[in-house]
């Protein structure tokens, strides 16, 4: 299988906390990160398809790219996701539900005969989370 991967970046801030615990049971479950604080997200989204045989490509990338600034950078771009998107209410807004997230918003939006396959979602340059679509 042929996989073609692109990079985005986006900027978002989060907290993590539970509603129904106190301020030290948060602190002391989730540290400093119960505090709203911000990323610099990389998201490599890894796509499948048949390439062209006039074109040599896998996907349109300029449509691609539509579909990613649509679906995914316009909403989470600066937000505070917990507080911003609707998805995370009751959902910690960690990397590994936002993962889950981007897949959910972008599947159904990309070009015909194109096929999400993986997403990166890199929180950190050492903390990333990996997603293909499964439960």
């Amino acid at each position: 299988m042929l996989i073609l991967t692109k990079k985005f970046h986006f900027n978002a801030a989060h907290r993590y906390h539970q509603p129904e615990w106190s301020p030290e049971r948060n602190r002391e479950v989730f540290g400093a990160d119960y505090r709203n604080h911000g990323h610099n997200y990389e998201l490599e989204v890894s796509l499948t398809g048949e390439v062209d045989p006039e074109t040599g490509f896998l996907a349109d990338l300029e449509a691609v790219k539509q579909a990613v600034e649509e679906r995914v950078l316009a909403p989470l771009d600066h937000s505070t996701i917990q507080d911003d998107i609707a998805w995370f209410k009751g959902r910690q807004p960690s990397s590994e539900n936002l993962v889950v997230y981007i897949w959910e918003q972008l599947a159904p939006g990309l070009p015909t005969g194109v096929r999400l396959v993986r997403l990166r979602l890199f929180e950190t340059p050492t903390i990333y989370a990996e997603y293909d679509g499964r439960a």
